[in-house]
């Protein structure tokens, strides 16, 4: 018995899916399952039930999991005193968050991550929907809503601001816009009702009330490429429609919304080295985002 199947015990326990273990330690599904055994064989008893819905730990398996927590822990400890960190941090992490923040801010970003620490595998699910922590779709998420249950480590990551935006070409072939109501004789650019996957995401209503969404997608990206060509007015984010020249803000002083992304992570993988890597990186990240993700006043005039 060594410490590297027992890492492989520890990671199938908390996945219960070897493909699952696998993509966390950056091996094919085979070595989960060679390590597991060969960990099993050596204690002459089995930690796993294979089931049909995954594994799960037998009463050997439940006993021996607090010991290689605690084994796991102390190892962490000693990592971070070590020199040369980012040569030591490595497997694999899978990061899920809304497509605009992914495909905007967080692909680059992950860039430096990458340089920062070379061994570290990262996924980005980059998705116009939930990304589910319950379902083991991802590691850490980046979401709108903030559950109000579950086994999660939670923060709230940022603020961010949204605004209406227009193109010259929109604005310029109907009626000028100098207060809400005027809004009414509009067409406007939205997201699919029966799609929406937040109610954070709810935003005409509060504006102004009209049927005209003319053009509606799941994408905030489509929408702001919708918008620039000129189908209407929408709600964007300021991170993503602040710098695209195409697009002017409309009522600048009086429309404005603001929303809050959190960061989500499993309990069970808070002690882990790379997880805890990524998720301080992220938050430092954010940080240093702040004036593109709220804008000050002076930034926020309509050009």
């Amino acid at each position: 018995m060594d410490w590297e199947q027992l890492r492989f015990f520890l990671e199938l326990a908390r996945a219960g899916r070897l493909v699952i273990a696998a993509r966390r330690m950056g091996v094919d599904h085979t070595t989960v399952s060679r390590k597991v055994q060969a960990l099993e064989k050596d204690l002459g008893r089995p930690l796993f039930l294979r089931e049909p819905e995954g594994y799960k730990l037998t009463e050997a398996g439940r006993a021996l999991l607090p010991q290689v927590e605690a084994m796991e822990s102390a190892f962490v400890g000693i990592s971070d005193s070590l020199p040369n960190l980012g040569e030591q941090i490595s497997g694999h992490v899978r990061i899920g968050a809304t497509e605009g923040y992914s495909t905007l801010l967080l692909a680059e970003q992950l860039v430096e991550l990458g340089q920062r620490f070379p061994h570290l595998k990262v996924d980005l699910l980059a998705l116009p929907r939930a990304v589910q922590l319950s379902r083991n779709e991802a590691d850490i998420v980046i979401t709108l809503e903030r559950p109000e249950r579950g086994p999660f480590i939670i923060t709230r990551l940022t603020d961010y601001a949204l605004h209406l935006y227009a193109s010259a070409g929109y604005l310029a072939a109907h009626p000028p816009i100098t207060e809400r109501e005027q809004l009414r004789e509009h067409r406007f650019v939205s997201y699919v009702d029966d799609l929406l996957f937040s109610k954070e995401l709810i935003f005409l209503d509060e504006l102004v009330k009209t049927n005209k969404a003319n053009l509606r997608s799941t994408s905030v990206l489509a929408q702001q490429q919708a918008v620039a060509a000129g189908a209407g007015l929408a709600i964007l984010p300021a991170f993503a429609a602040r710098t695209d020249p195409r697009l002017h803000r409309v009522l600048a002083g009086d429309v404005s919304f603001t929303r809050t992304f959190w960061m989500l992570m499993p309990i069970e993988l808070k002690d882990i080295a790379r997880m805890r890597t990524v998720w301080n990186f992220l938050r430092e990240q954010a940080d240093a985002q702040q004036l593109v993700l709220l804008p000050t006043q002076s930034e926020q005039e309509e050009t």
